[in-house]
């Protein structure tokens, strides 16, 4: 499996020209890549506006015609407005994930844990459903930014290969991403893939990027570390994947336990 961790400025709140520039910088990966992992909200960096911002068939439809164009996945979070069935007017958005596959059927995780100290909460609801999905022979966990700090909801029940975690992760708490996403690849004994954005916000963050992708003993086999905007392509080895895990079956001892959402 070869893995593209795209690690890009979200400019904000403009979606068109967000998914230009991507598509400028996908021309040299068609065929060279099985998956582009962009970061959170890749559309318009994270926003406490979604009604400003929301292009959920717009941006399907890009990922669509882009993951064909490169023989490639493409993963990413934007913010969506769900239909409502009730006689309020207000709307509903989600933060979701989106995985397009190269045939153009897609996958949704809606974010489970949602960031309270920057009111999530009260712009956004939670999804409740925890989502592993398979591709390309790889059963993958899908993650959106603050669920990385809750090893629980993480936890490798024998059910995952490689964890994606993509992000809107402020620098000055670079340290704690860079710590879980090499904690949870070494307690799940899984690949993981970190995707975060670099440059400021609209709402003056600064973002370092620090996009890691590690193995299932969470050795960097990438680092973002002040690399400014880059989209390496990185492979990851299945049979070493397996081998570890049957050296060293710490999995074998793990707590079970039933997770509640």
């Amino acid at each position: 499996m070869r893995v593209t961790p795209a690690q890009i400025d979200c400019l904000w709140h403009q979606p068109e020209v967000n998914r230009e520039r991507l598509t400028q910088l996908f021309d040299t990966l068609s065929g060279q890549t099985d998956l582009i992992v962009l970061p959170e909200m890749f559309t318009s960096g994270f926003t406490q506006f979604p009604e400003k911002i929301h292009q959920e068939d717009s941006t399907i439809q890009w990922m669509q015609q882009q993951a064909a164009r490169c023989d490639s996945a493409i993963v990413g979070s934007v913010a969506v407005e769900l239909e409502t069935t009730t006689a309020s007017d207000q709307s509903v958005y989600v933060n979701r994930l989106i995985f397009v596959e190269p045939d153009g059927n897609y996958h949704k995780y809606d974010k489970v844990h949602l960031f309270t100290m920057a009111d999530e909460h009260r712009r956004y609801q939670a999804g409740n459903t925890r989502k592993v999905i398979e591709y390309r022979g790889w059963r993958i966990l899908l993650t959106i930014c603050y669920d990385l700090r809750f090893p629980v909801f993480c936890r490798n029940q024998n059910d995952y290969d490689m964890m994606l975690c993509v992000a809107n992760w402020p620098s000055s708490r670079r340290n704690h991403w860079r710590s879980l996403l090499q904690a949870r690849a070494i307690e799940n004994q899984a690949y993981v893939i970190g995707v975060n954005r670099v440059g400021v916000d609209g709402n003056g963050l600064q973002y370092s990027g620090d996009s890691m992708v590690l193995d299932m003993q969470g050795q960097p086999l990438f680092d973002g570390q002040n690399k400014g905007e880059i989209l390496p392509t990185i492979a990851f080895d299945q049979k070493a994947l397996k081998n570890y895990r049957e050296q060293f079956p710490a999995w074998q001892d793990a707590d079970s336990f039933t997770l509640s959402l």
